[in-house]
Parts: C-alpha cells; structure tokens; sequence
C-alpha cells in the first residue's frame, strides 16, 4: 500500500514484515514533520523526497494526523528502527558500508558503534557544509574508489535528502542510499537514546526536547503546520490497506 500526500508517495509498510533491510535498493528517506513543513518553500528538498526510491512514515505525527483527519491507518516506520535492523542483518557481511558523517568527534563514535555491532567493510566520509550546492567530486570519488553496497547519510533532515538525490543520479543503481539523518546518534549517545516502546507511542520527538529543547522545541512547535497542510491537500491511497 502507498500512500499519496503532496504528490509524495509514502511506503505504508509494517515494521514487522520488515525482515530484511538488505533486500532494499536506491534512495531511501524518512522525512520528520520539521522538515516536511518547508516541501513548499524548499524545492530541492520536495524534489528529492518526490525522487526517492523508497519514502516511509518516519513521523508519528503525520500518522497520527492521517488516522483523525483522513481516516487512513498507516504504519510508522521510524528511520531509528530501519537503522537498527539494518545494523542487526549487516553483521559479519561482507558488505561494504560508507557513513557520511557532520564532523570527525561523530565520525569516530559511528565507526565505533558499528564495528562494535561486527560490522567489517566500515569506511567514513566527512562532509563538508553544502549549504545550497551538492556537487561534492570528491565523495562521488571515494564511492567509485570503494564500491560500497551502503551509504549510511547521517546529517540533518532538509540536507541528506539532497546529498541522497545527488548521489542517486551520480553513482550505479545498485547502490543503496539510506538517510536516516540523527537516528544513529540515538544510538551512540550523541542524542538521547530512544527506547523501543517510545519510539512505537511515537514520542521520540518528545526525547528530543527534553535532550536538547533550545534546539528543538521551537523546531517541533513549528511542526505544527503539518495538520493544516494535510488538512488542506488530497490524499491518494494505492493498493491494499
């Protein structure tokens, strides 16, 4: 079942039936509700979300949002727990996984973790500020050089989706592109980390908050939004609920 919102097509898919995270190809995103309040006035962003291979309901808000004002009942699958148990299946593989890291204080914790989880073919890039331009020759270098099956984009929301976009045209299809943004520093530590139960009552946002609230609270607050764009836009069910 897909769900159409914004001329975006959301994966409606249970996290139960979500056996095999290796089984997915091209460029995956899970945008949050502060980020999917600018679609409007953010077109690379918009793009790059109406581009992607695979888009899930990482927020429980619009799902909520969904089930009171449209009556349609979708899972959430929260970037948190694909990561989770993409980690879980990548153990001892021999694939070659690449994270785009923000800075090398998390770099060094991301590598860390992973190799922790036995992860093996582990290699890490960088990131510059992109600001506005994605042209990044070096990076597309690193991925021709390395071949990785995996490109894990751990930077914020708004940005990775773009980055995700840039490397889908510039790099072979089988590669597969996750943005997941913050969920591995859920995981490390870098964020307040997010038990099971919370994620699923869809109150990782509130986390968040409490973890960092000047730098969220008004983020959220704003994500309010979501309700009257919703509310105000046609919503297209494909497939089986």
């Amino acid at each position: 079942m897909k769900v159409e919102i914004f001329g975006i097509k959301f994966e409606n898919i249970n996290r139960i039936k979500l056996l095999n995270p290796l089984n997915f190809n091209g460029l995956l995103t899970f945008p949050a509700a502060p980020a999917l309040v600018n679609i409007y006035n953010d077109k690379k962003y918009y793009l790059s979300l109406k581009n992607s291979d695979y888009v899930f309901f990482d927020s429980g808000y619009l799902c909520l949002i969904l089930k009171i004002m449209k009556n349609i009942h979708v899972n959430k699958l929260s970037g948190l727990l694909f990561l989770k148990k993409l980690i879980h299946n990548l153990k001892n593989s021999k694939f070659k996984v690449l994270l785009i890291d923000p800075n090398s204080e998390s770099s060094k914790k991301n590598q860390y973790f992973f190799k922790k989880k036995l992860i093996k073919n582990l290699y890490n890039y960088i990131a510059p500020k992109y600001h506005d331009n994605f042209d990044d020759k070096i990076l597309l270098k690193k991925i021709k050089k390395i071949d990785p099956k995996f490109v894990i984009i751990n930077l914020g929301g708004g940005v990775q989706e773009k980055l995700g976009l840039y490397l889908k045209k510039n790099t072979k299809k089988n590669i597969t592109i996750i943005c997941t943004g913050a969920a591995i520093a859920f995981l490390t530590g870098d964020q307040a980390r997010i038990p099971h139960f919370i994620d699923k009552l869809y109150l990782g946002w509130l986390f968040r908050i409490i973890f960092n609230p000047r730098l969220y609270f008004f983020r959220y607050l704003n994500s309010f939004k979501l309700l009257f764009m919703v509310n105000n836009t046609k919503v297209k069910v494909y497939g089986k609920k």
